[in-house]
């Protein structure tokens, strides 16, 4: 399976911001996904990976939920997606997801991978793999 390129932060002098990982690993969830006719009748599994890169502001963490990017808001929102109606291409599904991780303002970056499991008896999966960063929105 890909994984994202390394994120290595710099030294922090200052002015320059320091960053954390947020990740959602193997996330297998049902979706009504796909452009052909049988793709159309039932939901089918897709596999979903993130990784945000999420600026870190100068406050203490104090131990608490609301000063960091959630990890559940995150899953529970793609849950959402995958739910709400049937979607034609991987890659809107990865754009939508996408969209949702760069809501929160202190996500600077996304990577997203979405993968249909039960395509190609052949394949472990196919699918589509994004990166979007907050200055493309």
């Amino acid at each position: 399976m890909y994984e994202p390129t390394p994120f290595k932060p710099r030294a922090r002098s200052g002015t320059e911001n320091s960053y954390r990982r947020v990740f959602v690993r193997d996330l297998i969830l049902n979706c009504a996904i796909g452009i052909h006719a049988h793709e159309q009748n039932a939901p089918q599994r897709v596999r979903i990976n993130l990784e945000l890169i999420v600026c870190e502001d100068e406050r203490n963490l104090l131990d608490r939920i609301e000063n960091v990017v959630d990890y559940e808001t995150i899953v529970d929102g793609v849950r959402a997606i995958t739910e709400e109606s049937h979607i034609n291409l991987v890659e809107t599904l990865a754009e939508r997801i996408a969209g949702l991780c760069l809501i929160d303002s202190r996500v600077a970056r996304v990577w997203v991978s979405v993968e249909k499991l039960d395509i190609y008896a052949e394949a472990q999966s196919v699918g589509v793999e994004i990166e979007r960063a907050r200055s493309d929105i």
